[in-house]
């Protein structure tokens, strides 16, 4: 019984571990990281064969290197590292911890909202969710801010650099701002829906975020979500939409 109860330990300690490599892995494919990542991967595996083979003076030199490595990992890398953290408190479980901080970071949007539409000035705000938008995130310009409804007003006041564009939020960050989205090619849309409506569709279509929008034109608020398109809502109808979307 115990040497069962010790192999059913040991299963579900390889998969623990092969579950938060692959998780890591697909965190940094694409960045400079990944291919450090694998270099520190086979090294590992070295230090397995060396010790598996009895070679001392191989595993002490494979040992040394390994420590040089992850120092080096860590040293170089801290951006990528910072992100990996940040996207690993996106999951279900963390979000029951940090809840409080996506609704306070709810309250900043639709405040932006609420005082871009009294100005009517035009503003695309998303807000992703499950789904990477960072195809969409490297259209933009990175700003990787706290959200505060001040700073979205500022990225939306006419004339300024990235105002003709959307802003991504993801977790209590606005990670980019001048994003390009795809326009939805619905054909059932009317022909009065502009361009920002469009984008916000467009994107909504694709990926599960939330995408804000502030008519320039008559400064109403509308809300693309799951494919659907909401127009013409007041604030507290867009709060109790946005959270919703952030429900664990």
């Amino acid at each position: 019984m115990a040497l069962a109860s010790g192999w059913w330990y040991d299963v579900l300690d390889i998969a623990i571990v092969t579950y938060i490599f692959y998780k890591l892995f697909q965190i940094i494919r694409g960045t400079r990281a990944a291919q450090m990542f694998l270099g520190l991967m086979i090294i590992i595996a070295a230090s397995f064969v060396a010790e598996l083979l009895h070679f001392d003076a191989l595993n002490w030199l494979i040992t040394s290197l390994k420590t040089v490595w992850v120092v080096a990992f860590v040293i170089i890398f801290q951006p990528e590292l910072r992100r990996i953290l940040a996207q690993l408190g996106q999951s279900r479980l963390a979000r029951l911890f940090v809840k409080s901080q996506h609704l306070a970071v709810l309250d900043e949007v639709v405040k932006a909202a609420s005082d871009l539409s009294r100005k009517k000035i035009g503003a695309l705000i998303v807000i992703a969710r499950e789904a990477s938008l960072r195809q969409y995130i490297e259209t933009g310009t990175r700003i990787d801010a706290r959200v505060t409804a001040e700073l979205i007003r500022t990225i939306f006041t006419p004339q300024t650099p990235l105002h003709d564009g959307a802003c991504i939020v993801e977790r209590e960050e606005i990670v980019a701002a001048g994003c390009i989205l795809p326009l939805s090619e619905n054909p059932t849309l009317p022909s009065t829906v502009g361009m920002r409506h469009r984008a916000a569709l467009g994107l909504a279509e694709e990926t599960d975020a939330a995408v804000v929008v502030v008519s320039e034109e008559t400064g109403r608020i509308s809300v693309a979500l799951g494919g659907n398109l909401r127009r013409n809502i007041d604030t507290e109808a867009l709060r109790q939409v946005l959270e919703e979307v952030v429900k664990p």
